[in-house]
């Protein structure tokens, strides 16, 4: 299947719902990640003033927000978008192969800290779960990578910091929630078996993309 170049959001949200499953960046398959589907413009490039433009990245918050799709850490622990009309099977599927936070486990508390504030940026998280000691970012951050690869934990928005003139500026920060505080219950349940699931979204797979391999394939949805 022949991908379109992508020049703005609006476009890559059309790409989204067209081919269900879009990583951010590398996916391991050969021209199937939204950087590799950009406009060469539209890439990261370092400005003469030591600054930095990304217009891709930049697209992430206003295609969340408002794009009918989700975004989180989905493929392999990176980033990507799985469109709302595939969320129910890759949810099925992803919750039934990866274990659910044990009862008093740390997991447990970033989920229903979510579920009582409704959402918070990662710093905000970590603090209302008592992770606040030096050397603790990354062992948290660990925590949240596995419960967005299990589908409990999503990206609701991008906060970023606003500099002395009210300008945004940095890589901003993922402002975090439950999907089915984003999306509702409803689009949270899935009528299928997770292998019934799982197929399905296999054959969808194959299908816009006959040179990639099983293994391949596979791995998207592991």
């Amino acid at each position: 299947m022949a991908f379109p170049r992508v020049n703005n959001a609006t476009a890559l949200v059309d790409l989204i719902q067209q081919v269900g499953f879009l990583p951010l960046l590398d996916s391991g398959i050969r021209g199937f990640s939204a950087d590799e589907m950009v406009d060469p413009d539209c890439r990261y490039v370092w400005l003469d003033d030591g600054g930095w433009d990304w217009p891709l990245w930049k697209w992430k918050g206003p295609i969340v927000t408002e794009g009918d799709c989700v975004y989180g850490k989905f493929f392999d622990k990176k980033a990507g978008f799985i469109s709302r009309e595939w969320w129910p099977d890759f949810m099925n599927w992803r919750c039934a192969t990866h274990a659910a936070p044990s009862a008093g486990s740390i997991e447990e508390a970033i989920v229903m800290t979510l579920r009582e504030q409704g959402s918070l940026i990662t710093r905000e998280l970590r603090a209302a779960c008592g992770f606040t000691g030096t050397k603790m970012r990354s062992r948290f951050d660990g925590y949240v990578t596995r419960l967005q690869m299990s589908c409990r934990i999503v990206t609701q928005d991008f906060v970023y910091p606003r500099d002395k003139h009210n300008r945004e500026y940095g890589w901003g920060w993922a402002l975090l929630t439950t999907p089915e505080q984003l999306l509702g219950k409803e689009l949270c349940q899935c009528d299928r078996t997770p292998q019934e699931s799982h197929d399905r979204m296999m054959e969808h797979l194959a299908r816009i993309l006959p040179r990639a391999r099983e293994r391949q394939l596979l791995k998207l949805l592991k």
